[in-house]
């Protein structure tokens, strides 16, 4: 007999990242993972290397030293941090530890797909609530709970749309929604985001038992490719995170380079200002010649080319001139593609080779 898995686990598609290589093309911009536009901070770099020489000794499986300088940074208790390999980890422990065989996670319908796959892989049922004008619908949300639902994952900023939910309405579904439910505020692209009445989650994280809040380095710092992700919740949920992570889930190499992005002066600010910046030009400049780009809230635009075989025009377009974008498909919006906010110069070849698509 053949030794088989448990069946949600066949469900699962295995994950495909952004591409990164196009056949014939020598030199590729890659603007399809949504990976910071500078690159590692130096400071993060040099940590990287000088951790190096330590190689042959265990990290702090605690990560205290991190979670120390996470929680200066944001004003926030380390005590109640949790670091992962990525917040994807973070993610998949949280839908491990609260969901499971029999129960319900909740999502919207184009929500981060990480939810959907490691939801069905650790055996729970994954709704999928249709979204208007691309953005969350808390009624929706709410209506979709039942007596088997245990998570609820809200991605805010969403990625790939861009769209964000205000405060208040963040701050309504908390609150109408059942206590029993673990509501997770996936903030990746908190750092990007300008508007005044904004919280990444720590408000409900503070005030309610129920809510965690998850960010990641993989942005605005330049780590992605390092994996570091932390999430801030009750000491109830710590407790559990604590629980069922490996004992030295992050490496010394990547705690090091996560305490140095943190440090380095100016970063964040440069990164947010030039992302408003690129992104106001690329939105305006593909507006123009008649294309809808959806209005985003982090280092990305979702386009819209009306029809999946436009679309896919455009993007063999972008990808015979080296410029790899991501196509949506997977994400329910095959007429999309999601084109992350590069250099000053990649941006503007994107909106070159765009604007010249557009007048055919």
């Amino acid at each position: 007999m053949t030794v088989m898995p448990r069946p949600s686990i066949l469900s699962v598609e295995p994950y495909v990242g952004g591409e990164s290589k196009v056949p014939g093309v020598n030199r590729i911009i890659k603007l399809s993972s949504n990976e910071g536009a500078f690159g590692p901070p130096p400071g993060a770099v040099a940590a990287i290397a000088n951790a190096a020489k330590e190689a042959h000794r265990y990290p702090d499986g605690g990560a205290t030293a991190l979670r120390e300088a996470i929680g200066a940074r944001f004003g926030l208790d380390p005590a109640r941090i949790v670091c992962g390999n990525g917040s994807d980890e973070l993610l998949s422990m949280l839908i491990l530890a609260y969901g499971g065989e029999g129960t319900e996670l909740i999502m919207s319908a184009h929500g981060f797909m990480m939810y959907d796959l490691t939801g069905r892989w650790a055996g729970c049922r994954v709704i999928k609530v249709p979204e208007k004008n691309l953005t969350a619908d808390v009624d929706g949300l709410l209506a979709a709970v039942g007596p088997r639902t245990r998570l609820m994952f809200l991605a805010n900023p969403n990625n790939p749309t861009g769209s964000i939910l205000p405060q208040s309405e963040v701050e309504r579904l908390r609150r109408e929604l059942r206590g029993d439910v673990l509501l997770v505020l996936d903030s990746a692209y908190a750092e990007y985001v300008t508007r005044p009445d904004y919280d990444p989650g720590v408000k409900l994280v503070d005030t309610t038992p129920n809510t965690v809040m998850c960010r990641t380095f993989s942005k605005i710092f330049g780590l992605g490719g390092m994996r570091l992700g932390w999430a801030y919740a009750p000491a109830g949920i710590v407790d559990v995170l604590g629980r069922v992570r490996g004992p030295f889930n992050v490496n010394a190499a990547v705690m090091a380079a996560g305490i140095a992005a943190l440090a380095e002066p100016g970063w964040v600010e440069r990164s947010v200002a030039h992302n408003t910046e690129q992104r106001g030009k690329l939105e305006a400049a593909l507006t123009a010649v008649g294309l809808k780009v959806w209005p985003s809230e982090g280092n990305f635009s979702l386009v819209d080319f009306g029809s999946a075989e436009r679309a896919k025009a455009a993007d063999a377009h972008l990808r015979a001139r080296g410029l790899i974008v991501r196509a949506m498909g997977g994400y329910g919006l095959p007429q999309t593609l999601r084109v992350t906010i590069g250099t000053a110069e990649e941006n503007a070849l994107v909106i070159e080779a765009l604007v010249q698509f557009a007048r055919g």
